[in-house]
């Protein structure tokens, strides 16, 4: 070996135990895996190739000029995820904790500039302590060219962040852009401003977990999509996600070898209760409808009187999105608009067609929701809908009543295909409540106003607590048997695949944020 082929070997070693296996053998013993690690689980095997191993910081002040490790505290470059090309940086905590530097942000930069440039997901692996406080100005422009290029990204290709450590301050702002933020329990964190100041300024005591780990974002503040029990499962969860999802915005989703057979399920029929007021649980009717154990559900513990997520029929990826009885009865409230609108917003970017499960009473009531903005959140559902482009299909399988009718995928915003159960209710309101309204001169007038109420609301329920009124006036396209719902939307699916929708030139809408 010569004298030249000895040193690279030796600076290529050097760079992949990053600040030292000292460091690494510390961070094994809290169960997490180093960044290289990582990078290794996540792609297929043999296939990464990094970009600016050699890399290192321009810093010469506080000593900084001694301190110099190849990579500059990042792993960066590309390989492949079930053969399929993405773009990958991993932060190593093992060097400056992970801080980012002006040429730390530089290697990210470059491939988020590449993976537009060839149409590519992003997927980055966050562990990082915030910025470099030694570089002053250049570190915080270094996140500033990050968050920059997330913004242009956005809608052109697809973004994922892994937090797998910390992640504080500005540092946030760049996962809070991308489409998907996976979080590991117990391990990692995301907040603006931590433990230590929160008690300064506000007196409250609470730790990191509490402040900002991967329960809390996953149920309160919703700002992860999912979480991950460890390292591992974490990376899993990556690949299993972009199983569902094209390259880019002028690709479309991958889909599965499939072959036509037997398609009514006969289990649907008895899903929904006879009882009007009786819960259920839609996630049955979405395995009902899908392909075996394809449903992949995203925001599981944030805003669970809806259900989103990613699904394949007959093969197809597609986007669901439904009303779940079984909570608040399946409601429109402040955070559900919002969770429903974001993953809609996210499926029309990428062409994933969507499949609306309606089984709606309407928005939630009272000042906590109104004070809140219900006005100004459930517009966002109404308006992510109205825009998107991609093929839209509705299958109301009890209550469509009100607004919330006219904002889950009905035909007057632009779906498709809208199909009915029999046992769908279409209407302003329930019957009882609409009977006391239309007939209260009646039932005050009436000696008996119990008897009368009960034989108005029945009058009412059969005039229009069903779906055959909206069926004759075109706004729902067929009542069909719940045992046949995979078959028809099988054939949908199929009929719109080359739907192309022109809309009108503009620079960008005004989204009601």
């Amino acid at each position: 070996m010569s004298d030249k082929q000895d040193i690279l070997r030796k600076k290529i070693a050097e760079s992949q135990l990053g600040g030292g296996q000292a460091r690494i053998d510390k961070q094994h013993a809290k169960g997490k895996l180093t960044a290289r690690q990582r990078i290794h689980y996540l792609l297929d095997d043999g296939s990464f190739e990094e970009i600016d191993a050699f890399k290192t910081h321009r810093t010469k002040d506080f000593g900084m000029d001694k301190q110099i490790y190849l990579g500059d505290g990042v792993v960066t470059g590309y390989g492949m995820i079930d053969g399929r090309l993405v773009y990958v940086y991993a932060q190593d905590f093992t060097v400056f904790g992970g801080a980012l530097s002006e040429t730390h942000a530089e290697k990210i930069c470059k491939i988020m500039d590449l993976a537009m440039k060839v149409g590519a997901p992003v997927i980055g692996l966050n562990d990082s302590g915030g910025a470099r406080i030694q570089e002053g100005v250049k570190s915080l422009g270094g996140y500033a060219d990050i968050f920059y290029r997330n913004v242009q990204a956005s809608g052109v290709v697809p973004q994922i962040s892994a937090i797998m450590g910390p992640c504080a301050g500005g540092a946030v702002y760049s996962p809070a852009m991308t489409d998907f933020i996976i979080m590991v329990e117990n391990t990692s964190y995301m907040f603006v401003t931590g433990p230590n100041v929160v008690k300064t300024v506000t007196n409250e005591e609470v730790s990191s977990e509490e402040l900002g780990g991967a329960s809390t974002h996953a149920s309160k503040s919703g700002v992860t999509h999912m979480t991950a029990t460890n390292d591992l499962d974490c990376l899993v969860k990556v690949r299993k996600l972009l199983s569902y999802i094209p390259q880019n915005c002028e690709d479309t989703p991958p889909s599965l070898p499939y072959e036509i057979g037997e398609e009514y399920r006969d289990e649907l029929e008895s899903i929904v209760p006879e009882s009007a007021t009786q819960p259920y649980d839609i996630r049955d009717v979405v395995h009902g409808i899908i392909d075996t154990d394809s449903f992949y559900e995203v925001h599981q513990d944030y805003a669970d009187n809806i259900v989103v997520g990613h699904a394949r029929i007959a093969g197809r990826s597609i986007g669901i999105v439904a009303n779940q009885p079984n909570s608040l009865a399946g409601v429109l409230d402040v955070d559900s608009s919002r969770k429903a609108a974001r993953f809609v917003r996210f499926c029309d970017s990428f062409n994933i067609p969507l499949l609306v499960l309606v089984d709606v009473p309407g928005f939630l009531p009272g000042t906590d929701q109104e004070w809140n903005g219900i006005i100004v959140n459930g517009a966002k559902l109404l308006y992510a809908l109205s825009e998107a482009t991609v093929p839209r299909v509705s299958v109301i399988t009890r209550k469509a009543y009100g607004g919330a009718y006219d904002v889950m995928n009905s035909k007057h915003i632009g779906a498709d295909m809208n199909f009915a159960w029999p046992t769908a209710e279409i209407a302003v309101m329930g019957a009882k409540g609409a009977s006391e309204i239309i007939f209260r001169k009646e039932i005050q007038a009436s000696d008996e106003p119990e008897r009368v109420l009960s034989e108005k609301e029945a009058e009412y329920a059969e005039k229009f607590a069903n779906p055959y009124r909206a069926a004759q006036r075109g706004f729902i396209d067929e009542v069909i048997f719940p045992r046949e719902t995979r078959r028809k939307l099988i054939k949908a699916y199929a009929m719109l695949e080359n739907k192309k929708v022109d809309l009108p030139k503009k620079k960008h809408g005004n989204i009601p944020l």
